[in-house]
């Protein structure tokens, strides 16, 4: 990817904006990620002609006071984690390897949010389904997600009765 003009992804995923922060679930991952609102204004304006400066003055009209450029590279640092960007990015070689709690620092206080990034993993359907988690003990192989009840060594008893030990 060019480093100066960040393409976001929009296939596979479903998006939906909310007041404060924007929900994107990911199809390809079963992922749901909750961008805050600074993450999000980056996201949508990841056209592929915006450069990273560009990025930050959208962040700064919001704010209306300055925001380092490190603001922008972080929220593209956590769209790239989660796969929300259409090719990686690269980041200026003082960034490269800082951790966000050290890039935190370096950005300090400024009028906006530091962008955040929350992602939780979806059940898979058949997971979401079953009655019992997999692992669990069960009484029929149809109660579970594992479909192997009486393969786990924690259950003691025969097929039809089986319980944790």
């Amino acid at each position: 990817m060019n480093e100066l003009s960040p393409i976001a992804r929009k296939r596979s995923l479903i998006i939906k904006e909310l007041a404060n922060e924007t929900l994107v679930y990911d199809l390809e991952t079963d992922r749901a990620h909750c961008l805050n609102e600074t993450a999000a204004r980056i996201w949508k304006n990841c056209d592929g002609k915006k450069t990273v400066a560009q990025l930050c003055e959208l962040l700064e009209k919001d704010a209306d006071a300055a925001v380092p450029k490190e603001m922008a590279w972080l929220a593209l640092e956590q769209l790239e984690k989660f796969k929300l960007l259409e090719t990686p990015v690269t980041q200026p070689a003082y960034l490269a390897g800082m951790s966000r709690r050290q890039m935190v620092r370096l950005v300090g206080t400024v009028a906006i949010a530091v962008p955040a990034i929350t992602s939780i993993l979806s059940p898979s359907p058949a997971q979401a389904a079953s009655l019992l988690p997999p692992g669990a003990c069960c009484s029929n192989p149809n109660d579970c997600t594992s479909n192997s009840c009486s393969q786990n060594p924690i259950c003691t008893g025969t097929p039809s009765t089986k319980a944790c030990a």
